[in-house]
Order: C-alpha cells, then structure tokens, then sequence
C-alpha cells in the first residue's frame, strides 16, 4: 500500500511539468496571446494620438520582445517563467495590469464561499439520495430519480444554471437575481 502511495505521488511531478509546459506553449504560442495584445493597443495608441503609421519601430518590438521573454529560446523562457511560478510571482495581467496573484487573493473569498455552498449542497443531497435509493430499489422512486439524476447529467451547466436562477429568483423570489460579486 506505501508503495502504491509513493507510487501516486511521483506522478505529481510529470504531471506538474506537462501542464506547465501545456500552459507555456499555449501562452507563448497561441495567436491572439499577449503580444499581439500588446502590440495592438500600442498600435491603438499611436494612431489615436494622431502619429503617422501604425507599425511599431523595432525598438519596441525589441522592448516587448524582451519583456515577454520572445527574445530568448523557448527552453531558457521556460526555465525563466517556471523560476518565478515556483517562487509566488505570477506575473502581471495583461488585461488588468495588475499581480495576477493580488486578483485571485481579491477573488478567493467568493470562489471559497461558492465552492464550500457546492460541496456542502452535493453531499448534503447526493448522500441521503444514495441512501433512500439504496433502502427502495427497483421501486418507482430509485427509477424516477434515475431518470432525473441522467437528465441532470445530460444538461449543460449553463441551462442548469439559467433554469435555477429562474425558478428561485425570478419565479419563487427566494434570492436576488445579482449583486454578490
């Protein structure tokens, strides 16, 4: 058994190394990634302060170039951007151009309240329910919640979603349709 734990638990590291090397490449790669962002909203800028010409000089390129790590071998910025993950720096987004770690420090509450309401709403059902099926199979409630518990796998999240908050907002008014964010 300590064996197969240990087992289980190297795993941890090739898996860690895939998916940061999965999310690098598609970060760094990917059209439409922070470069071209970046490159669009200086474009962006030059024509709206009235500058002739919409490509940027070479000097920066070169600048954003040095500042996304494009300038060295996708192995050494690699190694760069893992040196700083594994050191807490998340970088900075380029959407909101703010630390990546301080937006999801400023979000965490909410995704912890919503996933502690999740875990607490899916055993707090899903236990009695395996229970009560278990007491009464084969009878017309084990069937009925079969059906229900398939239909409910079958759905998308949003339609489930939208089709709640109209039965407990709108319909039942049992909570507020928005404001908690």
């Amino acid at each position: 058994m300590l064996a197969y734990f240990i087992r289980r638990l190297l795993l941890v590291i090739p898996t860690f190394i895939g998916i940061t090397v999965l999310v690098f490449t598609i970060t760094r790669f990917v059209p439409g990634g922070p470069m071209e962002r970046a490159i669009a909203e200086m474009q962006q800028m030059s024509q709206s302060s009235g500058m002739s010409g919409s490509s940027l000089s070479e000097e920066q390129l070169a600048d954003l170039n040095a500042f996304y790590g494009m300038d060295k071998p996708a192995w050494q910025a690699y190694l760069d951007w893992m040196g700083k993950l594994l050191q807490g720096d998340l970088g900075e987004s380029t959407f909101y151009q703010d630390p990546v770690l301080d937006l999801i420090l400023d979000r965490l509450p909410v995704s912890t309240f919503y996933g502690v309401c999740l875990f607490l709403i899916s055993y707090g059902v899903s236990i009695p329910l395996g229970i009560a099926k278990a007491r009464h199979h084969g009878s017309w409630f084990d069937n009925l919640s079969s059906i229900a518990i398939f239909v409910g796998f079958a759905l998308p999240g949003f339609v489930v979603g939208i089709l709640l908050l109209t039965l407990f907002s709108f319909q039942l008014e049992w909570f507020p349709f928005g404001g908690f964010v």
